[in-house]
């Protein structure tokens, strides 16, 4: 509707209010939301119980996808109020301060302090967003992002629980995965291109609106956020499912008894399995027959890299980053843990 036609009411003494028409408002939905009701659809078509859902191997897909919905799904909460909290209620430029004014030295220092998150990698995409809209460096926030699934004390003590009297596991994960991270922001700054970022750059959040309370804001971010991530996180767990199904556990014999193969098996393993990293060290603790060195790959991977996590990525940076990033990730997380795993292992 143009500007003049909304006036014409005003000008004859009769206040009109315009109406969006329907198309419009349609074309206006987060896709998050819409994938967030095809996530409904499904999980509906997960819970039925019909003859056909009944067959052995769709009873088995239908476990694998609620199990990894359920379980990622905590921590994207927990993820996404964080990010709407960090939103809300951080001052804008708090993370600029505390960060090294070089980028370089801000990226070994974001990826410590993803230690303190105890979230898994569902979590931490949204939290990068977050401190992407307010400001802080894509190359940081992207150390963080990848650290904070692999290096927080609930992932550090699962991993020693799974390998009792083996420290040697732990401080291997540790340090490959926080080289890792450290190795990503760097190459970011050297070949990153904000055009890939464009989703982000372009709804930048620099601070509290006013007129809008904090909690208004809070709620706000949340929802946008969840409901943007969810239905992403409901596809990477189908396809992640799907896999689990479709591939026969003979496979895994066939691949143990190379070194390079079976790392590199376990790495395509750790992203098609998309297993939270609380868990991914007892998945990868019973796969005995791999070496520790291929296990390290797995655990070093999967909280970067995984079908979930990579839905999760195209959905809240774009696909332009998310292919371009996961494929790098991937190159450069096997290579330091054969590294790491060579010399600790």
């Amino acid at each position: 509707m143009e500007k003049s036609d909304e006036l014409v009411g005003v000008a004859e003494g009769v206040a009109v209010v315009p109406v969006a028409p329907p198309l419009r408002r349609i074309r206006q939905w987060p896709l998050g939301a819409v994938l967030a009701i095809v996530a409904g659809v499904t999980a509906l078509l997960l819970l039925a119980d019909s003859e056909w859902l009944s067959r052995p191997a769709v009873q088995a897909w239908r476990t694998v996808c609620l199990a990894i919905t359920i379980q990622a799904l905590p921590f994207l909460l927990l993820g996404t109020a964080l990010s709407g909290a960090i939103n809300a209620f951080v001052p804008a430029d708090l993370f600029t301060r505390v960060l090294p004014k070089r980028p370089a030295l801000a990226v070994p220092v974001a990826g410590v302090a993803g230690a303190v998150l105890p979230g898994c990698e569902c979590a931490s995409v949204p939290v990068a967003n977050s401190l992407i809209r307010r400001g802080v460096t894509p190359a940081a926030a992207f150390a963080f992002l990848l650290s904070a699934p692999a290096i927080n004390p609930v992932v550090l003590t699962a991993t020693a629980v799974a390998f009792p009297g083996d420290p040697a596991m732990v401080v291997a994960r540790l340090l490959a995965s926080l080289v890792t991270a450290a190795v990503m922001g760097w190459l970011w700054l050297w070949l990153g291109k904000e055009k890939w970022l464009r989703p982000v750059l372009r709804h930048r959040h620099t601070g509290h609106h006013r007129g809008h309370s904090r909690w208004h804001e809070f709620r706000t971010g949340f929802q946008h956020d969840f409901l943007h991530a969810g239905g992403f996180l409901v596809l990477g767990a189908m396809a992640a499912a799907t896999f689990n199904v479709a591939v026969p556990r003979a496979v895994l014999d066939t691949f143990s008894g190379s070194p390079w193969l079976s790392v590199l098996f376990l790495a395509g393993l750790a992203v098609l399995l998309a297993v939270c990293s609380e868990a991914d060290a007892f998945v990868a603790a019973s796969l005995a027959g791999f070496s520790s060195t291929a296990r390290l790959a797995f655990m070093v991977v999967g909280p970067m890299v995984d079908l979930k996590l990579i839905a999760l990525q195209a959905g809240t940076f774009g696909r332009a980053f998310a292919w371009r990033f996961s494929t790098v990730t991937t190159v450069v997380a096997v290579t330091v843990s054969v590294l790491a795993g060579g010399a600790l292992l």
